[in-house]
Parts: structure tokens; sequence; C-alpha cells
């Protein structure tokens, strides 16, 4: 991936927080269908959908929807979208390369597969378990186990990940335990195509539209 980092703002449930970012260079945000305390139905999404498409986020252009689901059905899918147009279905379960393969063949949609960070991880073992989504997704998103808890992985296992992304050519990813006072380090030190932030911008439980901007400013490093 060539370019500034991409930046996905995941888990917004309200359209003013959506134009909140306005004029902010965030390139994707995420609606939760999976359950969560963030989960939204479809007809919210779609309100949050129309919303995004009015602002100008990077480059002036609007920022990419991502729907966030764990082990899905095709018809799921299928219903949610024919509400919610989004730009892309992000799989956070056990989805196999070939329901990846189907989302996105049969969907028109683009297919992030997201996977939990392994602490034993090397790179033979990173290469195996990545290595069949190729030509199945179109980025690979590292968290760490168990998803939506707030803490980050070990950092160092983003090389083995990097490296294992490049060699399907798609972008990776970093999320779990993002927050504006480690994402610089992060990108300091790691470098990764994009990163993804929830609750790390949030204030009591609501989205901070100060935390986000100041979360933005430090991965742009403006």
């Amino acid at each position: 991936m060539n370019g500034p980092a991409a930046i996905k703002i995941c888990g917004l449930k309200d359209a003013e927080t959506v134009r909140g970012l306005d004029g902010m260079p965030v390139t994707h945000i995420g609606l939760v269908f999976a359950p969560s305390k963030r989960r939204v139905d479809a007809e919210t999404a779609a309100e949050l959908i129309a919303a995004a498409r009015t602002i100008g986020a990077r480059g002036g252009l609007p920022p990419k929807t991502v729907g966030v689901f764990v082990d899905p059905s095709m018809d799921e899918l299928r219903a949610v979208l024919r509400h919610a147009p989004l730009d892309i279905v992000q799989l956070h379960g056990g989805e196999t390369p070939a329901f990846c393969r189907a989302v996105k063949e049969e969907l028109a949609v683009g297919v992030w597969k997201a996977f939990a960070a392994a602490g034993d991880e090397t790179e033979r073992s990173a290469a195996t378990r990545l290595q069949p989504y190729e030509g199945a997704v179109d980025a690979l998103l590292a968290d760490t186990a168990g998803g939506g808890t707030g803490r980050p992985f070990d950092w160092r296992l983003l090389r083995l990940y990097h490296k294992a992304a490049k060699a399907i050519g798609v972008p990776l990813f970093a999320a779990g335990g993002l927050h504006p006072d480690n994402i610089g380090e992060l990108m300091r030190d790691y470098a990764p195509d994009g990163v993804d932030v929830s609750s790390g911008v949030e204030t009591d439980g609501r989205k901070d539209l100060a935390k986000i901007r100041q979360f933005v400013e430090r991965v742009t490093g403006r």
C-alpha cells in the first residue's frame, strides 16, 4: 500500500458523529453488526452510510463504509446489504477463504478478513495461515484475540503479518487497544498500512470527536 496509512474509525452509531468527521483524513468508518454494545441494525446503518456520503474526508472524498460481521450467513449479508449499501464487509470470525471469495464475487463488495494475532506465531505459520486468502480478500486485519477487548497484542508480530500480507498483495491493518497515546509509537516502529480504532477514541462509551481528531493527527503526523 502506497501513501499514508488508512484510518478506520469503527463502532459508529449516530449520524451526528459521522458528520463530525468532515474534513478529517479518515478513509473508512466501521458499522458493527455483530453482537456488541456498538451494534447497529440495517436501517440505522443506512442512515449512517447516507451521512458518510455527505462529508469530505481524506482528499475531499467520503470515507468508505465497512460492515463488521462475525460468522454471518450469506443470507444475513444479503439482507443487510439490501438496506445498507456497504462498500466493504469485514469478516471477524472463522470464515473460510471460500466463503470470503463467495461474498466478494456474489455480493460485489470489498472483503476484509480479520484474524487474531497469535503469540507463538512464526514467519512460516503466519504465511501458512494467511496465504489461502490470496484472491479472496482485499485486506487483512490483525486484532487482539477475542476482538473488542481494548487491549493491544504484541506489535512485534506485525512484521510477520506485514510480510505475509504483502506476499498475497493486500494491505495489513492493525487493530486492538489503539488510542491517541500509543498510536504514534505504532506508526513509528511498525508502520502498518492501516489502523482501526474504536473504544480508544471514546469517552464514557461514546465516540469523542476531540479524541478522534487527536488520533488521526498522530497517525498522519500532522
